[in-house]
């Protein structure tokens, strides 16, 4: 069994407000997030993602940043992290990340027209979150050649109607306090 699927098996169980959550590292920074565990996930990254031409990885902070900062440097793509405060830099995007959880002001920059980029996120839950920073990228003309999120949990999200197309390594669901492993392999 490959050390994704045991982690996620493994993983604590949270109750909050009624909603069965599972504590993970790549999610949550928390428990410790083993070397091999992060290296076995890029590189079903690198394998799975067009990479092919592109110029920038583009993940939000937080829990994107190490999954891709390992991506950037195992592929030599240049890294831009999406913030969740605006520095007021020229070309500065700003996008409304709405999940289940929250609604923040997130703030792209370095990214421009006709730039190809690989968008990276640890989580497909809600959706809100990929379908803002989708649009974000589209009004300012980036060519997405793809996204990818290394865990989706079962259920609607915002992208089911889209034409979004997001790769996974593993989709879940919490039942009965306990991780269910729905589709190893995670297209879907």
């Amino acid at each position: 069994m490959d050390r994704l699927k045991r982690s996620l098996l493994d993983a604590p169980i949270i109750e909050k407000e009624g909603y069965q959550y599972f504590v993970h590292p790549i999610s949550d920074g928390v428990p410790v997030l083993e070397p091999e565990l992060l290296r076995e996930i890029v590189i079903k990254i690198i394998r799975k993602a067009e990479i092919e031409g592109v110029d920038k990885i583009v993940t939000p902070a937080a829990m994107g940043i190490h999954i891709s900062t390992a991506v950037s440097l195992m592929t030599d793509i240049p890294l831009v992290v999406i913030r969740k405060r605006s520095y007021g830099l020229e070309d500065e995007v700003s996008l409304t990340q709405q999940t289940g959880y929250s609604e923040s002001e997130m703030y792209i920059n370095d990214v421009h027209a006709g730039e190809k980029v690989l968008v990276l996120d640890d989580v497909l839950s809600t959706g809100g979150t990929l379908r803002a920073i989708t649009d974000a990228l589209d009004h300012i003309g980036a060519d997405v050649s793809d996204v990818v999120a290394v865990i989706k949990k079962e259920g609607p999200n915002e992208l089911d109607e889209s034409d979004i197309d997001v790769k996974t390594l593993i989709n879940v669901d919490v039942v009965d306090g306990e991780v269910v492993i729905t589709d190893a392999d995670g297209d879907y």
